[in-house]
């Protein structure tokens, strides 16, 4: 399984930001945005992953992360030249999705809690799973109604009248055919590769899986300021009470033994003095 984090976009709504950088490198309490989405990935045993950005942006991001050996991980990286939808990441990724299955999380995308959905989803899948995910304001997303018996009958990109109130977020897991389905597809009105259309496709052929996503997991989509505050607070809030930290893509390499304890402390000493040095060597010290 590859992994994809599609980290681009205009970013208007986060204006004057997103004029100097992507807003996936924007602070989210004590680390850039796009740590939190990687550590989904790598939580999921995905170690293989590609960053698409602008070209702007990527010599940041590989400033970040470099080759990802430093944390177990093969990270790679490609430019979308301009916001022409999610769906042409599968387009500019096919070299290096090659003969894979792949996992297609956006970079302004947060999950916190209980992820087995996630994991469960990684190992079950056959040719598409999606997610839903119940909100208050299913206009703004791309809405799956349901029958019955809870299976998938459509998909709706931001309706006037939407048919229930689970919207897709940000998260795909494709077979191979994605690179192919992708490739066939036509821009929309707004001149975009809708990751909808990928979708229906695969709906129209029997091949769509929908899991609910349910109570007890946050879907943060930090695409405003206001979201981006939140999303700072609410993570803020946790690690203070509990006294470990989310998102935290060293540890996690050390966890999932990407990396060995040598290589962790190794890591560890090339950080700078800080809180966040000193979570990790409690880290180290503690295991």
């Amino acid at each position: 399984m590859k992994g994809i984090i599609l980290a681009g976009g205009s970013g208007s709504r986060l204006y004057p930001v997103t004029k100097v950088y992507s807003k996936q490198l924007t602070l989210i309490y004590d680390k850039p945005l796009i740590y939190y989405p990687l550590s989904m990935l790598m939580l999921g045993g995905i170690k293989d992953i590609l960053i698409i950005s602008n070209k702007e942006t990527i010599p940041l991001y590989k400033q970040l992360f470099d080759s990802g050996s430093q944390l177990g991980l093969n990270i790679e990286y490609a430019i979308q030249a301009a916001p022409n939808g999610i769906a042409e990441a599968f387009i500019i990724g096919e070299k290096f999705i090659s003969s894979d299955c792949v996992t297609l999380v956006l970079g302004d995308n947060i999950f916190y809690g209980n992820l087995e959905f996630f994991y469960k989803a990684l190992k079950k899948n056959v040719n598409a799973t999606i997610f839903g995910y119940q909100v208050n304001d299913p206009e703004r997303y791309g809405v799956i109604e349901f029958d019955g018996d809870g299976n998938a009958l459509s998909i709706e990109e931001k309706p006037a009248k939407p048919k229930s109130n689970y919207a897709v977020p940000g998260i795909y897991i494709y077979d191979n055919e994605v690179v192919s389905i992708s490739k066939n597809l036509k821009p929309s009105a707004r001149g975009e590769l809708e990751i909808t259309d990928v979708n229906r496709e695969y709906l129209k052929g029997g091949k769509l899986k929908v899991e609910k996503i349910g109570r007890g997991v946050a879907w943060l989509d930090t695409g405003t300021p206001e979201a981006l505050l939140q999303a700072a607070n609410f993570f803020g809030v946790i690690e203070q009470r509990q006294g470990l930290k989310v998102g935290c893509v060293e540890e996690i390499a050390f966890r999932m033994s990407f990396i060995s304890r040598d290589k962790f402390g190794k890591l560890i000493n090339l950080i700078p003095k800080s809180s966040y040095r000193n979570y990790l060597e409690r880290i180290l010290n503690d295991n």
